[in-house]
């Protein structure tokens, strides 16, 4: 059998939505919707919300927990964590981005998280900055043995990456005191 793949963005946003505490799918909806706090960083529509629930379900993250009188409509059903749920979503939240790619979704995301959940974001910004720093090194490295069209694409990526690289050390800067030389 293969090895599920990785939960995607809006995935990873309910599950987080879902650490705070129980919800329906509507609320969650709501609140991933382009105007709620969380879908400013990674917005999805009410489908793949209830397509999300589903996953997380499926895979022993969420359950079940009640129902909910619907307001004009049907009874809501309520999820929240499952334990492995929970600690899904804490091994997540300290665990740097893979990709400079992701940093748009997935580093904010992880950011408005943490800071929703009193989270310090420290321990993970510092991974994200030592990640971060060996890609820069290995493209640059690349960079100096290339050319033509190549050399474009690594310029720009080079660039994309000290672009995040410059936000990480600023978010470090905001949550560490800077101790300077004597």
């Amino acid at each position: 059998m293969a090895e599920p793949r990785e939960l995607a963005p809006g995935e990873w946003a309910v599950l987080a939505l879902l650490s705070e505490r129980p919800a329906h799918g509507w609320a969650l909806a709501n609140q991933l919707g382009p105007d709620g706090e969380l879908g400013a960083v990674w917005s999805i529509g009410r489908p793949l919300v209830y397509r999300s629930l589903e996953i997380l379900v499926a895979r022993g993250l969420a359950e079940e927990a009640g129902m909910e009188p619907g307001s004009r409509g049907p009874n809501r059903t309520i999820f929240k964590l499952t334990p492995a749920g929970r600690a899904a979503v804490n091994t997540w939240l300290e665990a740097p981005v893979e990709h400079v790619r992701d940093s748009r979704s997935q580093l904010l995301l992880k950011l408005v998280v943490a800071d929703r959940a009193g989270i310090d974001p420290e321990p993970m910004l510092i991974a994200q900055h030592d990640a971060i720093s060996a890609s820069l090194a290995r493209l640059e490295e690349r960079l100096a043995a290339q050319g033509g069209s190549e050399e474009i694409l690594l310029r720009f990526r080079i660039e994309s990456t000290r672009a995040v690289l410059r936000f990480v050390e600023g978010s470090l800067a905001e949550h560490t005191p800077i101790v300077e030389a004597v």
